[in-house]
């Protein structure tokens, strides 16, 4: 029984409808150029030399995922350009064909967990207490009779502490100011240069600032040395204070409650959150310069090569009178696929070298090369 295969009759006339998808059926540029887009690949393939065993419909489908593929490849490095700079922005506008301008927002938000550890992240320190009682030592942080926090509940909530103010006085406070000219510190000062004598002339001693520093470093020295030192140890719920209470007082800290911290869900939804949901559409062809559009011919041709060769595929060989033919399916497969992954190639690496890290990187080179050049230019000799 003799093979029937459809064969390309030599002309082709586009109409919205005739592509898989349609998505640029209705694109006047893409309408004039779908059947110069057959008649070249057509041509490329060996027309009217040889028989293509295709229609024109196969080629308006190549066609149309030559220009999804390159606007692909377009979205996908500028999703990746951009992405640190849209993160958290609406979803309700494209981004196709917009310049995105570089914003910190998204460092910002990256750096925002490690600010929290450095108590300076967007989310609220909380003040909490400790009731100290005279002779106790050692307390449970989880008892809510001792313990009293601004938010949240010391029994349900759980909670981390920031800071706990359990210091040494201050050494400015068993210090009088020296210019007041009255009390303990002022005496001292004036004995210690040998004026104790003149008691009416404290009132206009003027010391300079760096030894009220001094005395106040050795108040402070002595009180870590000779004195038993303020501190605590903190174990999980239990702190154990230094020295032991004397008297009973109220203890400060600072928190955080940690179901804010594990709160990481920012701005609700609707909002750009990774790759998925970045607003890119489909380029528009009309908009695809001549650079673009030499790449989709090539693209397109490789694609019905590659198509044309699976259909020669099916048919490894055709009879003809007294002979058959043997057709090259498997040859312009292979050839297909190399071809295919050699411009996809090309084009990553074109759209890599044409990155904004890439730009800033050449605008350096070119300024160094520059300032070197400028370096070598013989300066005037001035003579007085």
């Amino acid at each position: 029984m003799a093979v029937s295969i459809p064969i390309y009759p030599g002309s082709s006339s586009f109409y919205p409808g005739d592509t898989p998808f349609g998505y640029y059926d209705y694109d006047l540029t893409f309408q004039q150029d779908a059947d110069r887009m057959v008649k070249f690949v057509t041509v490329q393939l060996g027309y009217p030399i040889t028989d293509i065993e295709m229609q024109a419909e196969n080629i308006y489908a190549c066609f149309e995922q030559a220009i999804n593929e390159y606007g692909n490849q377009i979205n996908v490095y500028n999703a990746r350009d951009n992405l640190i700079n849209v993160l958290g922005l609406t979803t309700g506008s494209s981004y196709t064909g917009k310049m995105i301008g570089s914003s910190f927002e998204g460092i910002f938000n990256i750096a925002d967990s490690y600010g929290i550890e450095a108590d300076v992240g967007n989310i609220t320190l909380y003040t909490g207490s400790i009731s100290i009682v005279e002779g106790q030592q050692v307390y449970d942080l989880s008892d809510s009779n001792t313990v009293t926090l601004e938010t949240g509940s010391v029994a349900s909530d759980t909670f981390e502490i920031r800071e706990i103010f359990h210091y040494n006085p201050p050494a400015i406070v068993k210090y009088f100011d020296p210019f007041v000219g009255t009390g303990m510190g002022s005496q001292q000062m004036l004995d210690t240069f040998g004026w104790g004598g003149y008691s009416p002339g404290a009132s206009f001693l003027v010391m300079p600032l760096y030894a009220d520093i001094l005395r106040m470093q050795g108040i402070e020295f002595n009180d870590q040395i000779r004195k038993s030192q303020y501190g605590f140890h903190l174990t999980n719920t239990r702190l154990r204070i230094f020295p032991v209470p004397t008297y009973d007082y109220t203890m400060y800290f600072t928190y955080y409650l940690k179901s804010d911290k594990q709160n990481l869900f920012k701005n609700g939804t609707g909002v750009v959150s990774d790759s998925s949901n970045i607003p890119y559409h489909n380029l528009a062809y009309s908009n695809i310069n001549d650079i673009g559009k030499q790449w989709i011919r090539k693209y397109t041709l490789v694609l019905a090569k590659q198509l044309l060769g699976l259909i020669r595929s099916k048919y490894s060989s055709l009879p003809i009178p007294n002979s058959e033919i043997t057709l090259n399916g498997s040859e312009l497969v292979s050839s297909a696929e190399a071809e295919k992954e050699s411009l996809i190639t090309e084009l990553r690496e074109t759209l890599d070298s044409m990155s904004k890290q890439a730009q800033l990187e050449r605008k350096q080179a070119e300024s160094e090369a520059m300032q070197q050049q400028f370096n070598k230019i013989p300066l005037y000799i001035y003579i007085g």
